[in-house]
Parts: C-alpha cells; structure tokens; sequence
C-alpha cells in the first residue's frame, strides 16, 4: 500500500548562519543561505514578516537587525533566524550540544 512520508523525513528549508554563532549580531557581518530544494532563483526572503532585499538569490548579507526567514517552494518556510544589534553579547557555538561537552563561550565588547 501507500505511506505517506513522515514529518521526520520530510526535507525543510533551512537557513545556515554565517559565521556560525547564536545568538547572530550586526558586528559579525551575518550572511545567511536559504538552503532548500528547488533554484536558487525561487528562494524568497522575509525579515520580520515582510519580503525583504533581493528575491532569487541564495544569500542575503545582513545589515539591518531582525528575525529572517526564507522560502523555497517545495519545502517552505525556513524557521526563523534572529539577528540582533547588540553592543553587548555571549555568544555559543550554532550547533546541538549534549550533556558533557566542551564549549567555547565568546564575549564581545
């Protein structure tokens, strides 16, 4: 018979965040790829829930502070990416951290 493909193997949109720390902040020149299937000239951007810069590119270098997302169809919406002005932060490692591993905290000032 027929199965449907389960939520936990169904492809997303994604954005990777360059360079890789959270929270993202202005100082940091951010960019950020809109990673998904279908062209890169789909890809559609929204920055606080409005389409923002340019439509059809894969990246956007980030100059201007909020919450990002991008939209390619077939796989939708990315969830969305925070990028703060902060003067002042602690930032972690973008990756999943288990219990028991060494992480490299960096502070800005």
């Amino acid at each position: 018979g027929w199965c449907p493909l389960s939520p936990a193997g169904a492809q997303t949109t994604q954005l990777l965040v360059e360079p890789p720390w959270r929270p993202a902040v202005l100082w940091d020149q951010v960019t950020l790829t809109c990673q998904g299937s279908g062209t890169a000239s789909a890809t559609t951007w929204y920055k606080d829930g409005q389409r923002w810069g340019q439509q059809g590119r894969d990246c956007l270098s980030v100059i201007v502070s909020g919450t990002y997302m991008s939209d390619r169809p077939g796989t939708g919406l990315s969830p969305p990416v925070m990028v703060s002005d902060d003067e002042l932060v602690l930032q972690v490692p973008a990756r999943a951290l288990l219990e028991g591993d060494t992480v490299t905290l960096r502070w800005q000032c």
